[in-house]
This record gives C-alpha cells, sequence and structure tokens, in this order.
C-alpha cells in the first residue's frame, strides 16, 4: 500500500511539473499552480489514508428482491439481489460514548438499500449502486466515501457462479461534480 501512494505522489508530482509549463504560457504563475496543485494532492491523499486505515461501518449480504435488469423477463419476475456495503466515517466518537447520536445507524443504511432495490425498476446494477452510494452520502452528511456491491446471484450464463455483479466507490469529493 505504502509503495502504491509513493509511486502514485511520484506520478502527481511528475504530471503537475508537466503542467506547469504549459499554464506558464497561459499566464498562470508557477507558484500559484504549484500551490494549487499541492492542495489537491494533499485532499487526495488524505482522502485516500481515511478510505485505507480508516473506521467503517459494514454491512454484508443484504438480500432483497426487484425488479431490475435489462431483460423484460427480469423486470416481469424479478429477482434476488445481495448487496454489500462499507461506509467509511469517524466512529472514534461512538466508540468513545456508546451513543448512537454518536454515529448513522446500521438501520438507516440498510433501509436506503432496501427501497433502491425494491423501489423503481433499473436497467443496470451500476444504476442501482449509484443511487445507493449518492443517497447514502447524501442523507448522512458524516460518511466520506462508500463501497457498493450489487449482486445477481440467479443469473442465465452457461457455467456455475456464485453471482455476477458491479462494485462501485464514491467518495463525497464525487458528489460536487
Amino acid at each position: 500500500m505504502f509503495a502504491q501512494l509513493l509511486i502514485l505522489s511520484a506520478n502527481t508530482l511528475l504530471g503537475a511539473s508537466f503542467k506547469i509549463a504549459g499554464r506558464c504560457s497561459q499566464g498562470l504563475s508557477s507558484s500559484r499552480f504549484l500551490s494549487y496543485q499541492l492542495k489537491e494532492f494533499l485532499r487526495a491523499k488524505m482522502e485516500s489514508d481515511a478510505l485505507a486505515w480508516g473506521d467503517k461501518l459494514v454491512l454484508r449480504g443484504l438480500s432483497f428482491h426487484g425488479f431490475h435488469g435489462a431483460k423484460p423477463e427480469e423486470r416481469k419476475l424479478g429477482q434476488k439481489f445481495v448487496v454489500d456495503i462499507d461506509a467509511w466515517m469517524d466512529l472514534a466518537a461512538a466508540g468513545k460514548t456508546d451513543h448512537l447520536s454518536d454515529t448513522v445507524s446500521y438501520t438507516a443504511i440498510y433501509d436506503i438499500a432496501k427501497e433502491i432495490l425494491e423501489g423503481t425498476p433499473h436497467n443496470l446494477l451500476e444504476s442501482v449502486a449509484q443511487k445507493i452510494a449518492i443517497t447514502t452520502l447524501t442523507n448522512h452528511k458524516e460518511i466520506l466515501a462508500v463501497r457498493v456491491k450489487v449482486g445477481k446471484p440467479h443469473v442465465a450464463v452457461r457455467g456455475p457462479v456464485e453471482y455476477l455483479g458491479v462494485e462501485i466507490y464514491r467518495r463525497r469529493s464525487d458528489l460536487s461534480g
């Protein structure tokens, strides 16, 4: 992990030096541009560190019946979906106080997944996972990032599978874009 961060840091700084030359020719001072790049790099690194080493809520094996899919039979008959969610946030206060008000209740995140999986059909699992992630981040400002995995255990393929699905990561910073 440390080696990956070091390589990322070197690549980011190398990329910044190439951008400086381009920005200076566009009239931006190299010091202002470098300051901006450094701030962005540090913000991204802190967010990355929080995800790698930070606390998280963990929801595993959530199971729902929904009508998502691009095929007509999926929309008509429905099928089982399995969901795993990780929600990164600081859990230190809750660990010290033992008060639910110092964390986000698992049931609040479960309810988001349930409403989306059992609600309006989507063609793609990517869209289902995205909606769960964005709704979780929007409704719970304390959460820095989420990982959502949505799988179909009973999918028509030629061969044995546990499930097929998608896994996405969304950060709070993704909401502004």
